[in-house]
């Protein structure tokens, strides 16, 4: 990809080296056990320990957790994010010129439609983030929220694409950041809310299936922005396409199962297979139309 000296979003928000917003930790918790043993060798710390003990089991029959109100202010404490390695600054630089791009394409087509394009924030985290979702763990992966409009990425995901997954290259990155974007576009239109909906009453098979157009058409909708970052700009370089659709069959359900030494179970897939990842890839991607990706019509395939 041609994406050094390209515009960078100013729609970043790194929360590395930060305490987690919001959530509750283990600050209040490790301070009472600190200062404990100075506590019982004195009549007045035994006393206090004893009016705590009733006013935390009186709090929790109310329903109120007092250890998260502690840690919530401790994590209030300012901390000082480590220093970023060179390489993991180039990744941010990376992931926020990406960003920029897809605020080209979908600025672009909700004007044509005659509609505003709401841009998301791109959150940045280190193993645990806090969002209007709940709390999360680098293990979930790359996501997005509906519920704050944000995107949010631990960049060692990256690292994981090549390692694990067997789906190195810039462009491979691009493709799992446009992905969650095409997420971000699914909601400002409607089509998640509805998608919520239907699935309502349903089995889970059928809730699954859902979720499955729901991804097939996120991966089209990223097809879309690659149509237009190569087509009006120039992102792209050879071999690119070729490393969006090594990423988008890496990270297929049934090739996640086979990997995991599980049997290959469809009525529990939720993202497709990496056949169906491919293909709804390249239809955005061939096409440049959003209307090619709906999804939730069309034979799936695959």
């Amino acid at each position: 990809m041609d994406w050094r000296g390209r515009r960078r979003s100013s729609n970043i928000e790194d929360r590395r080296g930060q305490p987690l917003r919001g959530g509750a930790g283990g600050g209040g918790l490790l301070l009472l056990l600190r200062f404990l043993p100075m506590m019982l060798r004195s009549k007045i710390g035994r006393i206090v320990l004893v009016l705590g003990v009733v006013a935390f089991v009186g709090a929790r029959m109310l329903g109120i957790d007092l250890l998260q109100v502690v840690d919530g202010g401790a994590s209030n404490v300012a901390q000082t994010p480590r220093e970023l390695s060179p390489q993991e600054q180039e990744l941010t630089e990376f992931v926020s010129v990406v960003l920029a791009d897809t605020e080209e394409t979908w600025n672009g087509i909700f004007s044509a439609a005659g509609q505003t394009y709401q841009e998301p924030t791109l959150v940045l985290f280190s193993d645990r983030v806090n969002s209007a979702c709940g709390t999360a763990s680098s293990a979930v992966g790359p996501f997005y929220c509906p519920g704050d409009n944000q995107l949010y990425l631990d960049l060692t995901f990256f690292r994981d694409l090549k390692q694990q997954l067997g789906a190195p290259g810039d462009f491979a990155q691009a493709y799992v950041v446009a992905h969650e974007v095409g997420h971000h576009v699914q909601n400002l239109l409607g089509i998640s809310a509805k998608v919520r909906s239907a699935g309502q009453g349903r089995s889970q098979a059928e809730v699954n299936e859902l979720s499955v157009r729901q991804e097939l058409q996120a991966d089209c909708f990223a097809g879309v922005w690659g149509f237009s970052a190569n087509e009006e700009r120039q992102l792209l370089d050879e071999g690119d396409l070729e490393e969006a659709l090594t990423a988008a069959s890496a990270i297929g359900d049934d090739r996640l199962q086979k990997q995991a030494g599980q049997d290959v179970v469809p009525d529990s897939f939720t993202h497709g297979t990496s056949a169906q990842r491919m293909a709804w890839f390249r239809r955005g991607f061939e096409s440049g139309d959003i209307s090619q990706c709906d999804a939730f019509s069309a034979e799936l395939g695959g």
